[in-house]
């Protein structure tokens, strides 16, 4: 058997004739993607110092920065791939781009969307870092606002991610946005009661406990008339308007309140009801003029208790008090004295 191995060493040499020719364009897609890594590092250091300049934060100036160097990164790289192969058009280049870019944002949806969501806070910052803020069901303190996600920390010591798409699109409580923070507790007294007598010894409690800012002045507004109480409004403002001081100001005003009040003998009235039984067993019942609360009134009422039991009175048969024949047949003198 006769091997014939003229056509493999004719494809070995157009193999190694094509590796010979490519190494140049090799070598200069190398370079160049080199001096555009030299270049991206001097951009990224240029805006990093434009960024600090201008007032922004490390953390935004170290994003902007990055942003920067992977973009002309990714031009030196589409640069150089069609230096080494000269087949590979700018137009096909950018048409495969594009196909998979689209395929990549479908799958990396969300991560794209935290990811621009993490860049607008920190750009915009409607919070920072230390700032004490509620979000859905959490609260706590911000400890790190990175780009995919802001780290929350409660206040029974545990962390919570929360994307920063959910911060950018939702609702976003930040208490501690101002230097002062109003609080209010409600109180209620008596109805019978002197309600200008409690706001004067309420407001001068509350003048008397450390931690409540004198202007902006507390103030005390009635709020409801409840069911057992009148209840009173108590506002007062803190300084600084952390989540400690605020349940520890707190803790001190209804302490305070509640033995001041009852000393002065203002009544601090617990839930209480009323009720009553009617099964039309009082005149009344029906007289709209006269009748008890709750019952309604109405025209055809059944007689009461007090109106049949004078009823079966007057139809029983009345005793008599003329003395029976048995006593009649009776002598006086067989009785004894």
């Amino acid at each position: 058997m006769n091997l014939n191995l003229s056509a493999i060493w004719v494809k070995l040499q157009n193999m190694l004739q094509s590796v010979i020719l490519i190494v140049p364009n090799l070598l200069i897609g190398v370079v160049i993607f080199f001096v555009f890594v030299f270049v991206a590092r001097l951009i990224s250091r240029t805006v990093l110092a434009l960024a600090e300049r201008s007032g922004q934060s490390r953390g935004i100036a170290l994003i902007f920065s990055r942003i920067a160097s992977w973009i002309t990164l990714g031009i030196g790289l589409l640069v150089a791939l069609t230096i080494i192969f000269p087949t590979l058009t700018a137009a096909s280049l950018f048409g495969a781009l594009g196909v998979s870019g689209v395929a990549i944002g479908f799958a990396f949806k969300d991560i794209f969307q935290n990811l621009l969501a993490g860049i607008l806070i920190l750009i915009t910052r409607p919070f920072r870092i230390g700032d004490q803020i509620v979000t859905g069901a959490h609260e706590g303190t911000v400890e790190d606002i990175q780009v995919r996600a802001t780290l929350l920390k409660t206040y029974d010591n545990r962390r919570v991610v929360v994307p920063n798409s959910e911060l950018y699109t939702n609702r976003v409580v930040v208490n501690t946005a101002y230097d002062h923070r109003r609080l209010s507790v409600a109180v209620g007294i008596g109805y019978g009661d002197d309600i200008a007598e409690a706001k004067s010894l309420i407001l001068d409690t509350l003048g008397k406990i450390d931690g409540i800012l004198a202007d902006p002045a507390p103030s005390v507004l009635v709020d409801t008339l409840g069911d057992s109480s009148v209840n009173l409004n108590v506002r007062f403002w803190i300084d600084p308007p952390l989540r400690l001081e605020a349940v520890e100001t707190q803790d001190q005003v209804l302490e305070r309140l509640k033995s001041v009040l009852i000393e002065a003998g203002i009544d601090l009235p617990m839930p209480t009801q009323q009720v009553l039984f009617h099964d039309q067993t009082e005149e009344v019942d029906g007289d709209r003029r006269r009748q008890r609360e709750g019952w309604p009134s109405r025209k055809d009422n059944p007689p009461t208790r007090q109106q049949l039991r004078r009823d079966s009175e007057s139809a029983a048969p009345q005793p008599s008090n003329q003395p029976s024949s048995l006593e009649k047949q009776v002598p006086a003198e067989d009785n004894p004295a």
